[in-house]
C-alpha cells in the first residue's frame, strides 16, 4: 500500500470514528490537497530564498564592522567568502557597506563597490550576494540584523522528509471572527529576547475541536488571517514555542476555515537565525491538537553544534 493510500485509508477512518461516514466528503480530494500543501511546504523551504540555508544572523548597534571569513574580522561569516569582504558602517539610515577593492561582490548580479542595504521592511530590500553566500539587512522594532545565506549549505541537501500527524479531516473546523470594537495592536515575544512582534488584529477567531469551544486572537496578514497558536502537543510532538497557520480573510460573516492538518512550524524550528514569533499566553489551546507538521529536533541546524 502506497503512502497515499495510506493516508487515505486514515482519513476514511477519522471521519467514520463514532458513527457513519460523512459521504459527501471527498476523502481521495482531501487528502490529495493536503499531501499537495506538504509538497509545496517542502518546496518553499529548501528553496534559495527559504529558511534552510540560513546560517548567521549578526545584531549590530551603531558602528563600524568588519566582515569576511577570517576570524579577524567583527563578523565572521561561515563558508567559503573572502577573508575580508568589506565593511558595514551602521547608522540612523541603516547598514552601508564598503567592499574591499578587487573582493567580487554583487547586487541584482552587477557588481558593487558600496551601497546601502534596503532592509526587508523597505519597498525593495536589497540581497547580496558573493559566491555562493548571500546576506540581506532585516530590521525589527528600530534595530538591524544582518542575516547570511549559503546557497550551498549542505544542510539544504540533506534535508527531510517533514513529520506529520495523520491527515484528520476532523481537525478541518469552521470558525467565525469576532471582531474587536476597533483593530489592536498585539504584544507579541519572540525567539530573541527583547524583540516583540506587533501584529494588528482585528479579534478572536471561535471554532470548535470535538465539541469543545476554543478561540485564537487573529492577526491581519493582507487577504488572509494569520495565527501563532500553541498547544499540548508542544511538550513533546511539536516545536516548543507553537506552530503557524493561515486561513482565508472571513467576509460579512464572519466565517472561515481553520484546517490544522495545514499547522505548520516556524522558521526557528530548522535553525538559530530566525525572528519567529512565539505563542502568546491567550493563543495556547488547552488541549492536544494533533494535526498538521510535528518537530524532528534532527532537523535543527545549529552553527555552535556543527549540524
Amino acid at each position: 500500500m502506497n503512502r497515499f493510500s495510506l493516508a487515505l485509508l486514515s482519513v476514511a477512518l477519522l471521519i467514520s470514528c463514532g458513527g457513519q461516514a460523512d459521504t459527501t466528503f471527498d476523502a481521495e480530494a482531501y487528502v490529495a490537497e493536503i499531501m499537495e500543501w506538504r509538497a509545496g511546504r517542502l518546496g518553499r523551504l529548501v528553496a534559495p530564498t527559504g529558511y534552510l540555508n540560513q546560517t548567521g544572523l549578526f545584531w549590530l548597534d551603531e558602528g563600524s564592522y568588519s566582515f569576511g571569513s577570517a576570524a579577524t574580522n567583527d563578523l565572521v561569516f561561515p563558508g567559503d567568502g573572502a577573508p575580508t569582504i568589506g565593511t558595514l558602517d551602521v547608522g540612523e539610515q541603516g547598514i552601508f557597506m564598503t567592499v574591499e577593492p578587487g573582493v567580487d561582490v554583487r547586487s541584482e548580479d552587477q557588481p558593487v563597490e558600496n551601497i546601502l542595504i534596503a532592509d526587508d521592511r523597505s519597498e525593495n530590500p536589497v540581497m547580496i550576494t558573493h559566491g555562493s553566500l548571500a546576506w540581506t539587512v532585516v530590521e525589527r522594532d528600530g534595530n538591524y540584523a544582518v542575516r547570511l545565506r549559503d546557497f550551498e549549505h549542505p544542510f539544504v541537501a540533506t534535508f527531510g522528509p517533514l513529520p506529520y500527524f495523520d491527515i484528520d479531516a476532523s481537525m478541518r473546523v469552521q470558525a467565525t471572527l469576532h471582531r474587536y470594537d476597533e483593530p489592536r495592536t498585539a504584544n507579541v515575544g519572540t525567539v530573541i529576547e527583547g524583540l516583540g512582534y506587533h501584529p494588528q488584529t482585528p479579534g478572536v477567531v471561535r471554532f470548535e475541536i470535538d465539541g469543545q469551544a476554543y478561540e485564537l486572537e487573529a492577526y491581519d496578514s493582507g487577504d488572509k488571517l494569520f495565527f501563532v497558536f500553541g498547544d499540548a502537543t508542544n511538550r513533546d510532538d511539536t516545536y516548543g514555542a507553537g506552530r503557524f497557520l493561515y486561513t482565508e480573510a472571513p467576509g460579512d460573516d464572519g466565517l472561515t476555515v481553520m484546517d490544522f492538518n495545514k499547522a505548520y512550524s516556524p522558521p526557528c524550528a530548522f535553525n538559530d537565525f530566525s525572528t519567529c514569533p512565539v505563542a502568546s499566553p491567550r493563543n495556547r489551546l488547552p488541549t492536544r491538537v494533533e494535526a498538521g507538521e510535528k518537530y524532528d529536533p534532527a532537523l535543527h541546524y545549529s552553527a555552535d553544534a556543527g549540524h
